[in-house]
């Protein structure tokens, strides 16, 4: 049987985004979950809040709240739960679609960033890009991360943790007549995405199905 790991930057279990994957890969698969906060205590949490809009970016507590966390302190606690988890799957999947490229594992990673901008850089060249953000404070870090991809990026803030209203991010975009939509976080689902697509009319991305089709093609 094949063990899958699932690293998110909050806390586990991720109810949220698991049942994606397991209704795609349809597969007598085992899953493990690891969270870079599983670790922590209610005011352990509080050590590792973004204090300024830089290096901010956001993940889900178990109890479902939202934390806006400092990327900076996060990367240790994200590697050393990540060396526990290599050790009892096969394969790890990051639940983030920020770049922790520089994260070490023995085991195959799938990173969704890489994935999600390799494969739209695939589609189309240049494509007037639109953006679903869940922070206003990720936007000069997804400019630059998308920046080889597009020179003409416009971005929406929706949350997918804090009831975002989608239908005005849609129709922003729409607005400003964007080739195409990315809902850039791990955190959007299927319904995000057709309010979305319904409402703008426009092809839109959801990195975790897309996510979970590359990794089935390996499995």
């Amino acid at each position: 049987m094949n063990k899958v790991g699932f690293l998110t930057i909050g806390q586990t279990p991720r109810s949220d985004i698991i049942p994606t994957f397991t209704e795609i890969f349809n597969k007598d698969i085992k899953f493990v979950e690891r969270g870079a906060l599983d670790s922590l205590n209610e005011a352990e949490l509080l050590t590792v809040l973004a204090r300024s809009e830089k290096n901010a970016t956001i993940s889900r507590l178990r109890d479902g709240r939202s934390i806006i966390i400092n990327r900076r302190k996060l990367l240790p606690l994200l590697q050393m739960e990540l060396s526990a988890l290599e050790q009892e799957v096969d394969m790890v999947i990051v639940l983030s679609t920020d770049d922790f490229s520089n994260l070490t594992c023995e085991k195959p990673i799938f990173h969704p960033n890489r994935i999600v901008t390799q494969m739209i850089s695939a589609m189309t060249d240049q494509p007037k890009l639109g953006l679903i953000i869940p922070l206003e404070e990720q936007s000069k870090a997804m400019v630059k991360k998308w920046e080889d991809i597009s020179d003409d990026i416009t971005i929406a803030v929706a949350s997918p943790f804090d009831y975002g209203n989608f239908e005005e991010a849609a129709r922003y975009l729409r607005d400003y007549r964007v080739d195409l939509i990315v809902l850039d976080c791990m955190g959007y689902n299927e319904e995000h995405r057709e309010v979305v697509r319904k409402e703008s009319g426009i092809l839109t991305i959801l990195p975790r199905t897309l996510v979970a089709g590359i990794v089935l093609e390996y499995l």
